[in-house]
């Protein structure tokens, strides 16, 4: 009976218990990891992800590099990601940790989407936070206040119209939706009717949603993440959404200028409260964006396959 190894780890967390859960599977043996391939098909990846149920699941190919990065597949609930940002934090620490075993600066993850580099930090007044470097935004289809207002049950004015409604993506796309307070933010009821509608035209299949108030103080912006076609009603901590949202501030000046280095919190809504530390510029033709956050290891377990 081939034995899986699994971690579960809390990624943008705040503390224990925080952040956003992630699943972590490594093909193992009695005497350490196999170095064989991960003997599951993607039809088996996505069941055992069904089966965790967590926003997403990774499931780490090989515990031997290729081409310098570690091969790493991505599943909600639902379907295959080829990119997500709190998966490629929490298992980029699990292969600092649990395969290679030393202190490194870069992990590098293969994705569909490339290689992503994730970095580590340590400093006195931050501890140890992990960075990853997305691929420079693209920026999409825009869309009208309305249609938007009415998949979150929100009035007009409640959306910032200063900025646009737009869809944008660093491997993932999503709608970015700007609103004016929080006390709009706290008032989304998602109309599935409605966003089921709109998200079956459109190549993002997720909405993120924030506002320039906050729970606390420390911090620049509060977003909300609803992603229901993927499995997702709402998600804890994007970091892929995110991104997307770093590059959208510095493309429309969001705060005055061309770069951010800001704290965005997300998932007070759902009792999961999450810190994700954002970093943007613009760089000649193209935007640099880094998401970077705190992983927590919870929990290490097994599962059998026939």
């Amino acid at each position: 009976m081939e034995k899986l190894i699994f971690y579960i780890v809390d990624v943008f967390a705040v503390e224990k218990y925080t952040g956003n859960q992630l699943a972590v599977f490594i093909s193992g043996e009695a005497e350490g990891f196999s170095t064989e391939p991960l003997p599951l098909s993607g039809e088996q990846m996505q069941q055992i992800a069904k089966e965790v149920n967590y926003s997403e699941t990774t499931f780490i190919i090989s515990t031997q590099p290729q081409k310098g990065g570690y091969n790493v597949r991505i599943f909600t609930p639902r379907k295959e990601l080829s990119f997500a940002g709190h998966p490629t934090l929490g298992t980029a620490y699990i292969i600092q940790r649990e395969i290679i075993k030393q202190t490194v600066t870069t992990v590098n993850l293969n994705l569909p989407v490339g290689q992503i580099p994730v970095t580590w930090n340590n400093s006195k007044d931050t501890g140890e936070v992990l960075w990853m470097r997305q691929n420079s935004p693209t920026f999409q289809q825009k869309f009208d206040t309305a249609s938007l207002a009415a998949v979150l049950n929100l009035d007009l004015y409640d959306i910032d119209s200063r900025f646009p409604i737009q869809e944008v993506s660093t491997g993932t796309p999503f709608i970015i939706v700007p609103l004016t307070n929080q006390e709009a933010l706290k008032r989304i009821n998602l109309n599935k009717d409605k966003y089921f509608a709109l998200v079956d035209k459109t190549e993002s299949k997720a909405i993120l949603v924030f506002c320039p108030e906050t729970y606390a103080p420390e911090n620049d912006l509060s977003v909300r993440v609803f992603a229901e076609y993927l499995g997702i009603p709402e998600d804890p901590a994007t970091g892929s959404a995110n991104g997307c949202l770093a590059g959208y501030l510095v493309e429309y000046s969001y705060f005055g200028d061309k770069s951010v280095d800001i704290r965005v919190e997300q998932g007070y809504e759902i009792g999961r409260p999450s810190l994700l530390l954002l970093r943007a510029q613009q760089d000649q033709d193209r935007i640099d964006v880094s998401v970077g956050g705190k992983v927590v290891l919870i929990a290490k377990g097994e599962f059998f396959e026939e």
